[in-house]
């Protein structure tokens, strides 16, 4: 990937995208990503740090959606400036991807949004990295269609993630073999852990999750040899603004990485 401020891309191992779900504020997204930079550090993993700056798909009217976009925004360039880091955030328009592209290294595509044509390629044109997220409604390999519509652009700097696929009408299951079949286009592939955990529409209208899961999720990825692991973290996942059914608990992320770096190491 051609991001000038990734670290330890000579280490061999898996590269990190990680971070609370959403922008709530900057005394709670700068401690988590310096914390998640300490131990990628020590661990050698290229680190991304991950935050949306608006929240666009709820279940509920009434759900949490934002702090304001340029004020979330300029949060996250502070967050890579103060730490010379990566970020990377959701986008859902065309006018959104002129926007957030001034503010953030990463463009990622929602699931739902895999398909949208014009959106896809108003986010290459920024010339921005893109990560499109693979719906939970398709195939690995019909992504390759998603990745045609950026490259049209010229722009070649795409990454694919798996997030799991709908199994009946509220979970996900993981098909392993999709990770195989994007890399097929080329583009290095990242496994969405905690998504790929959540349990969508609930009766509730919050979506639940499955958390002790997450390291049975991460270890099969690294063993299948996904490129890159993507999962948001938060030190206080019950008090989350959005997402936190499915988090990892910010204490429990150096243990989880130390064991997916042995499993990166065994199979090299």
């Amino acid at each position: 990937m051609d991001i000038s401020n990734l670290k330890h891309t000579t280490s061999g191992n898996f590269f990190l995208i990680a971070g609370p779900c959403v922008i709530e504020d900057q005394e709670m997204a700068f401690p988590i990503a310096e914390h998640i930079l300490e131990l990628t550090d020590k661990l050698e993993i290229p680190f991304i740090f991950k935050a949306s700056y608006k929240k666009a798909n709820r279940s509920k009217l009434e759900s949490f959606t934002g702090i304001g976009d340029e004020k979330a925004l300029k949060i996250l360039r502070r967050v890579s400036e103060t730490f010379n880091i990566p970020v990377i955030t959701d986008i859902h328009s065309k006018k959104e991807a002129t926007l957030a592209a001034e503010y953030v290294d990463i463009l990622q595509i929602p699931a739902f949004l895999c398909r949208q044509t014009e959106l896809l390629m108003a986010a290459g044109e920024t010339g921005k990295v893109i990560n499109i997220k693979k719906g939970q409604f398709l195939s690995g390999a019909s992504m390759r269609f998603a990745v045609e519509k950026v490259r049209a652009t010229g722009n070649e700097k795409i990454m694919l993630t798996e997030r799991g696929n709908m199994f009946g009408y509220d979970d996900l299951v993981v098909d392993y073999r999709n990770i195989i079949e994007m890399q097929k286009n080329g583009v290095p592939v990242v496994l969405d852990i905690t998504h790929s955990l959540q349990q969508p529409n609930q009766a509730s209208g919050v979506t639940g999750g499955n958390p002790e899961m997450i390291e049975t999720i991460a270890r099969a990825g690294i063993a299948v040899g996904t490129d890159g692991i993507f999962l948001e973290t938060h030190p206080h996942p019950e008090l989350a603004k959005s997402d936190g059914a499915n988090m990892l608990h910010l204490d429990l992320l150096e243990d989880l990485l130390t064991k997916l770096v042995k499993i990166r190491k065994a199979i090299l």
